[in-house]
């Protein structure tokens, strides 16, 4: 009897134990493939810090409970239309097909604007069903873009797909989450491009740069006119300034030194120095010094031009090539 019931003990802890080691097991997460091809990208808008995207999305998976066509999230989007959409079931996977349009948010580099290059990263994910339930693996079958895509004033450099995992410092009401933390799994594609530069810098500093010129005038007019060496100059200073609010209009605010920054603050530095050196000529024209005023305006002007031309040189290849 003892025998017996010892043999009985044994078998329902043995069970137990394996019931117990059943529920450590981790059922590891279903593979998703992703991927995407865009359609179009419109709308750039640095001042309200936006871009318009198109692209069809799709994904192929195994468990129907994803269900992607209600549970896409695109966490950096401010808006989100998902205009088509198609599923279709073959041989135990799921295919699921989207065209989307999201209305992305976008902090833009504008320390080297109009030279600037842009990297737009979309990011993918499910909102339903975290890290433990799916991963991301990306399709990286064949073009990412429609050859036809263009975007004006710029260039697409390079399409670059991620998969991984984005980590939330929260656990979104799961009870089931031991941390104060939860993981998705997490698909991004990050869009390089390049802007066709020059003819953009020459509309935008045109004024800057005549307004300049005129002011730069001042040192071959004779020393005494006071009136229409001042005349210009103050005329340019003001041009100058108007072209810069012009071009802060189209720009979002910055805490940096930008190069739009420096070339304006080169230009009101140059100008200012024209109206302190023909005060001086003046003076000295009035002091019948007119031989050393002569000198001394066109003395000036060599430096002036020499190291105004030299610093727009430098810091415009700068920001081209670094």
């Amino acid at each position: 009897m003892k025998k017996l019931l010892l043999l009985l003990f044994s078998i329902i802890a043995f069970t137990q134990l394996k019931t117990a080691k059943a529920d450590e097991i981790i059922v590891p997460p279903d593979t998703v493939k992703v991927g995407v091809y865009f359609i179009s990208l419109h709308d750039i808008d640095f001042r309200q810090k936006e871009y318009t995207v198109r692209f069809w999305l799709w994904f192929r998976y195994k468990n129907k409970a994803f269900d992607f066509a209600k549970n896409v999230e695109v966490p950096n989007a401010k808006s989100i239309e998902n205009t088509d959409n198609y599923t279709d079931t073959a041989n135990g996977e799921v295919f699921t097909l989207m065209k989307m349009k999201c209305v992305m948010k976008e902090s833009w580099e504008v320390q080297n604007y109009p030279f600037d290059k842009q990297q737009l990263e979309i990011h993918i994910e499910n909102s339903q069903f975290d890290s433990r339930s799916l991963i991301f693996v990306a399709d990286t079958v064949g073009e990412h873009f429609d050859p036809a895509l263009t975007i004006a004033g710029w260039n697409i450099s390079n399409i670059i797909e991620k998969t991984g995992l984005q980590t939330y410092e929260t656990t979104f009401g799961d009870l089931t989450l031991k941390e104060a933390k939860s993981s998705y799994a997490s698909f991004k594609v990050d869009v390089f491009i390049d802007r066709n530069a020059w003819g953009l810098f020459f509309k935008l500093f045109l004024c800057m740069y005549v307004s300049f010129f005129i002011s730069y005038m001042c040192f071959f007019i004779h020393a005494d006119s006071m009136e229409s060496r001042f005349g210009l100059s103050v005329g340019s200073l003001f041009a100058a300034v108007g072209n810069k609010y012009i071009i802060d209009s189209i720009l979002p605010e910055s805490s940096t030194f930008t190069l739009v920054d420096s070339l304006h603050a080169f230009t009101f530095i140059a100008i200012l120095g024209t109206i302190i050196l023909s005060v001086y000529s003046l003076k000295l024209a009035n002091e019948n010094q007119l031989e050393r005023a002569n000198q001394l305006d066109h003395k000036a002007a060599r430096i002036m031009l020499i190291t105004y031309l030299l610093l727009n040189i430098i810091f415009i290849l700068k920001a081209i090539f670094f």
